[in-house]
């Protein structure tokens, strides 16, 4: 099973230094045969959150509208987190995050049983986009993810699994919806919500 080392930061500078975080690169497409769109993954904490940030290059940017963040999110490029305390996925959470900060978060329980109602309390993020480039930032304190069960007190380890939904306009004017991810499940079809998906989190000096 795949690993990551969460650094943590320090707590004494406003700004976070992510030249400490370690940087995850090895995303693929696994269910085509093509070159990854580059992606860069990055976690950190502090005394008091999780820290996360995604940055991706995009020559071809999908955003959808909708009347909804929901909506906008299901049609758009995005990156996602999903967080668990266990590989029976009976809860984990998701994070799915567009390059404008639109955000579905979600309960779910394996397979597919969401709770659409759930938020995730206390997320934060930033988002910006600059040419064919875009950036998520986010955190999430430390006491949502220890209610959640997420973090033990008695561990320093959860499993998460880290994605990008990489969109394209096609010449008919149709959208090809690009599925990547830090781990192949080894599914026939596209799908993150299974364990097989999941890497294991660890905090280090927690």
């Amino acid at each position: 099973m795949k690993r990551y080392l969460v650094h943590r930061a320090s707590d004494s500078t406003p700004e976070l230094d992510w030249s400490v975080a370690e940087t995850l690169t090895d995303f693929t497409f696994p269910w085509e045969d093509r070159e990854p769109s580059p992606t860069e993954f990055r976690a950190l904490w502090t005394e008091k959150a999780l820290h996360f940030r995604f940055d991706c290059v995009d020559d071809d940017l999908v955003l959808a509208e909708g009347k909804d963040d929901a909506e906008k999110v299901i049609g758009s490029d995005r990156v996602e987190l999903f967080l668990a305390p266990d590989l029976d996925l009976k809860p984990y959470h998701g994070l799915e995050m567009d390059p404008r900060g639109a955000v579905l978060d979600y309960a779910a329980r394996y397979h597919r049983e969401f709770d659409w109602d759930w938020q995730c309390d206390g997320l934060s993020l930033q988002t910006g986009i600059d040419g064919d480039r875009y950036h998520v930032i986010g955190s999430i304190p430390l006491s949502t993810l220890l209610s959640l069960g997420v973090l033990r007190p008695d561990s320093r380890e959860f499993f998460a699994g880290v994605y990008r939904a990489e969109f394209s306009h096609r010449p008919d004017g149709e959208i090809h919806q690009g599925w990547m991810a830090w781990i192949d499940p080894k599914t026939e079809k596209p799908d993150f919500h299974v364990p097989a998906s999941f890497g294991v989190f660890e905090m280090a000096g927690f």
